[in-house]
């Protein structure tokens, strides 16, 4: 009879480093109002050190691999399950007392210039401002002029004419006008943290698609607010905004009536004065 061989069940030890990475992670989601997950994705490093370096005052960035992530919000006992499908690879976690839309808002400030790339789509249109440059004349003199831009030689340096866009807004960037922004030093795109999900501890709520771009979001409430005051104005609703454009209205209104009524005024005169020089007398 042949005796069964044992397998020995190897146990591996975690090392500390993970532990107190665990640990720490932890201990930032229960001190914090906001635990915010964003991605890095295509973020340069030295951007990435810019803005960390911006925001440090309000904000404590890590980046951890996702299983230390995932055993830290296990540990935390919070129910914030929601959370774990948007923490990636390419993910920073951002904790801090300030609202999670707050939050959202800084790191749209913080955005940081960056140059383009082949294939990028353009944001807008992308000009060339005329002006001096510090090109030298040579090479570069035929690559301008395939952009179609107007060019001088003024002390032995290339000088912009015209403007010229070069890109137009929704097309792509082909190699040589990459080629030449890089030259010129002009950066088109902006870069930053981009918000995915964040846990509110005071409402106990995980929101996601908190991006804001808070220049886009004040044209929006620009607009806004001009549609419902001239809305308020037409429907005479009176308030502190639009009193002075109903008392406009009214004046105005006001001028159309008396200008009616004196025009009708003198119309009935000057019938009853041709009726009196034009009459017949029917006395004997």
């Amino acid at each position: 009879m042949v005796a069964k061989k044992q397998t020995k069940k190897i146990e591996r030890k975690v090392p500390e480093s993970k532990l107190r990475a665990v640990d720490e992670i932890e201990s930032l989601i229960k001190k914090n109002k906001t635990f915010m997950v964003c991605s890095i994705k295509g973020l340069p490093g030295k951007q990435f050190q810019e803005i960390k370096k911006k925001i440090r005052d309000r904000v404590k960035i890590k980046v951890v691999k996702k299983n230390i992530v995932l055993r830290a919000i296990e540990k935390s006992g919070i129910e914030i399950k929601k959370m774990e499908e948007h923490i990636k690879e390419d993910s920073a976690l951002l904790f801090s007392n300030v609202d999670a839309f707050e939050l959202s808002a800084i790191l749209s400030e913080n955005k940081t210039p960056v140059g383009a790339k082949t294939g990028q789509i353009a944001p807008s249109d992308i000009e060339i401002e005329p002006g001096p440059t510090e090109l030298v004349p040579g090479p570069v003199i035929s690559e301008l002029g395939a952009l179609g831009l107007k060019i001088a030689i003024e002390n032995g340096k290339i000088s912009i004419k015209e403007k010229k866009i070069i890109v137009r807004t929704g097309n792509a960037i082909n190699d040589a006008a990459a080629g030449l922004m890089s030259k010129l030093d002009i950066k088109p795109f902006s870069v930053s943290f981009e918000p995915i999900a964040a846990y509110d501890a005071t409402e106990h709520r995980v929101y996601t698609g908190i991006k804001i771009d808070k220049e886009e979001s004040l044209e929006e409430l620009k607009e806004a607010f001009s549609r419902a005051l001239a809305f308020a104005v037409k429907m005479a609703y009176p308030c502190s905004q639009t009193i002075s454009y109903l008392l406009g209205k009214a004046a105005s209104h006001e001028k159309a009536i008396l200008a009616k009524i004196n025009t009708e005024t003198k119309s009935e005169e000057m019938t009853s004065s041709r009726t009196l020089k034009g009459g017949v007398s029917n006395e004997p």
